[in-house]
């Protein structure tokens, strides 16, 4: 089964909509230029409120460690996606964690000779995020990367660590990228959206019923 996350909640009612379509993870962005931007308190009562069966994953770009620790902890959340030049201080708080770290690169990197880490002897990472971000904008962009020209890479990443695929999915090709490449899990945001920050719940259900329709055409 691909395990599957919506990302960028904004209120109680998108992430329920998500819960009840069979999300396995639900995303907060922590990003002050991300029209998706939360904050710790509104996503703390969304939190609350939310399965414990179900992943809370918390998105943090450039953020210092020890804010985004605090902001971890004060949500209630699971896991730290990160977007990140600081690796190595995550990989660090990662090992004295309880919670899990998924480390984000962009999928254009793929084509190039990048050396990824994929965490500590003691702690690996829980997944790698495959987006097609790029400079001011590392994810949440509404554009897919070169499925063609990354998807050996994945399949090579797939063999270290879980990979989560991101950036211009939607219902409609959400297939055809599980078909290409193969990942452990998969992330959407703007693709299931009416507006930023606002999600239409046709297309959540939409988004989880092609990702299961795939599944069990592929077992």
């Amino acid at each position: 089964m691909t395990w599957v996350k919506i990302c960028g909640m904004t209120n109680l009612e998108d992430a329920l909509v998500a819960v009840e379509a069979g999300a396995d993870a639900v995303g907060f962005v922590f990003y002050e230029k991300s029209p998706r931007r939360i904050s710790a308190e509104a996503a703390r009562e969304i939190v609350k409120k939310l399965p414990d069966n179900v992943e809370k994953v918390g998105v943090f770009v450039n953020e210092d460690v020890e804010r985004a620790n605090d902001i971890l902890q004060q949500v209630g959340l699971t896991t730290a996606q990160v977007y990140s030049k600081s690796i190595g201080k995550w990989l660090s708080w990662h090992v004295g964690s309880e919670r899990k770290l998924m480390i984000a690169v962009p999928g254009s990197s793929l084509n190039d000779d990048l050396l990824i880490t994929f965490g500590s002897a003691e702690k690996p990472l829980s997944a790698i995020v495959v987006d097609s971000g790029y400079g001011e904008r590392p994810g949440g962009t509404g554009e897919r990367f070169d499925w063609e020209g990354a998807k050996i890479g994945i399949w090579g990443l797939e063999k270290e660590v879980p990979v989560v695929v991101a950036g211009g999915l939607s219902p409609e090709n959400v297939n055809e990228a599980i078909k290409i490449l193969r990942p452990w899990g998969v992330d959407v945001a703007s693709g299931v959206e009416s507006q930023p920050g606002k999600k239409d719940p046709k297309k959540v259900r939409a988004f989880v019923k092609a990702v299961r329709d795939t599944d069990r055409k592929t077992c």
